[in-house]
């Protein structure tokens, strides 16, 4: 409520009131990490010879931007840089084992 300059009480609008129990931030990381697998394994298996390292880096960035976007869709300010730290390095994780599979896969082929 909030006083008027007449001295009466207003409705201001409903407050937002703090989470009580706040969303497991995991599902935001979960979400990066399963769009870098699904990114390196369409890159290793699309992307020609040549340009195969370029499309792994367009691609990180692409999950960086993703990283970004669900955490502020997230809505909670508290450890934002923690948890978009965590899904950009997991992705780079991810990204990096599916691309050694590849070059694994690629010494032993015909």
């Amino acid at each position: 409520m909030l006083e008027a300059p007449d001295g009466r009480m207003r409705d201001n609008g409903r407050m937002a009131d703090p989470a009580l129990a706040p969303r497991s931030p995991f599902v935001g990381l979960v979400v990066t990490w399963v769009a870098a697998a699904i990114g390196a394994i369409l890159i290793g298996l699309l992307a020609p010879g040549k340009l195969l390292m370029t499309w792994y880096v367009i691609g990180f960035g692409i999950c960086v931007l993703l990283s970004f976007t669900v955490q502020l869709f997230r809505g909670e300010t508290r450890g934002y840089i923690l948890r978009v730290s965590a899904g950009s390095l997991g992705a780079l994780l991810v990204m990096g084992i599916v691309s050694a599979g590849f070059g694994i896969a690629s010494l032993f082929s015909v």
